[in-house]
């Protein structure tokens, strides 16, 4: 079986800026509280800045939260925020599509792939471990349901 999770890179550094964020609001809010030597607008706008930030942080962190994994003809994709783990047999995949972009001499690769319950569930090669695996045993097993990509020009 091969098991894609997410990086714990990814998770520390989006963590650390997370915790940084938190203690630049607690930090203005505290300064508004005994202080107050700024505009009130001052204040409000970087706490609600900051606040928003954070917020959309967690919402991303949480939304990639999730692992699959593939091998013997079944794929299982887990979603441990939801308590959700579902199993699929490679006939259950209507379709899937592996997305290449190349941004500063990087390339991201997103793989998307949809099954008969018209669940879908998409991993990255920056975000999740064993991603290559994953695709070259999709490649191998579901050859006839990938996307046809249509050519530019």
């Amino acid at each position: 079986m091969i098991h894609c999770k997410p990086k714990s890179s990814t998770y520390f550094a989006l963590g650390l800026i997370v915790i940084t964020l938190v203690g630049g609001l607690i930090y203005t809010l505290n300064h508004f509280a005994t202080q107050r030597t700024l505009s009130i607008v001052v204040y409000l706008f970087s706490t609600v800045l900051l606040t928003l930030v954070i917020l959309l942080l967690l919402v991303k962190m949480m939304a990639a939260y999730k692992f699959i994994s593939g091998g013997k003809g079944i794929i299982i994709t887990q979603l441990p925020l939801r308590n959700q783990t579902k199993k699929y047999l490679l006939n259950q995949v209507l379709v899937w599509d592996e997305e290449q972009i190349i941004t500063n001499k990087r390339e991201f690769k997103q793989l998307t792939l949809v099954f008969d319950d018209k669940n879908s569930f998409s991993i990255s090669n920056h975000e999740h471990i064993n991603y290559e695996e994953f695709v070259k045993y999709i490649q191998k097993s579901l050859p006839k349901k990938k996307v046809p990509t249509k050519k530019k020009g």
